[in-house]
């Protein structure tokens, strides 16, 4: 079993004994993300896979609150939100400006990247480097800035 469905399990079980419904709420619905897709695929989900579905429901939470927001319904976007935040606990530390920079210039140097039709394989180089600690759609405005 992975270490984040392990830490997933302890932190519910501390949710259950606190009384905490809401955080409840949220760990047990991305249990049953995470167990879905191993049902769907018949495999058991490593870190790393476990990671991209914590990172696709933070970012389907947060493009909810913003709609709601749009919408006039701050109740429903506050909800979105608390749910994005326990989930954001389970993302590894982001990295900040300075590390994705020289993220940035690594790739380039190792792919011998020199133009915008080179994007794709320095994009390739970098995701593994920055799953979870990074906005992908940011870092690719980066990249293409970087190679114009």
């Amino acid at each position: 079993m992975s270490t984040l469905k392990e830490r997933l399990s302890a932190d519910m079980k501390t949710a259950m004994r606190a009384g905490d419904k809401p955080r409840l709420a949220v760990i047990r619905m991305l249990q049953a993300a995470i167990k879905q897709r191993e049902i769907d695929e018949r495999i058991e989900l490593d870190d790393a896979a476990a990671l991209s579905i914590v990172e696709k429901q933070v970012k389907q939470r947060r493009d909810a609150a913003a709609q709601y927001r749009d919408g006039g319904r701050e109740e429903l976007a506050a909800q979105e939100d608390f749910e994005a935040g326990v989930l954001a606990e389970y993302l590894p530390q982001p990295l900040d400006e300075a590390a994705l920079a020289g993220l940035i210039d690594q790739a380039i140097a190792e792919t011998g990247a020199g133009a915008m039709g080179d994007m794709g394989k320095v994009m390739a180089w970098l995701k593994p480097q920055v799953a979870g600690r990074a906005d992908m759609g940011a870092l690719s405005g980066k990249v293409r800035a970087k190679l114009q």
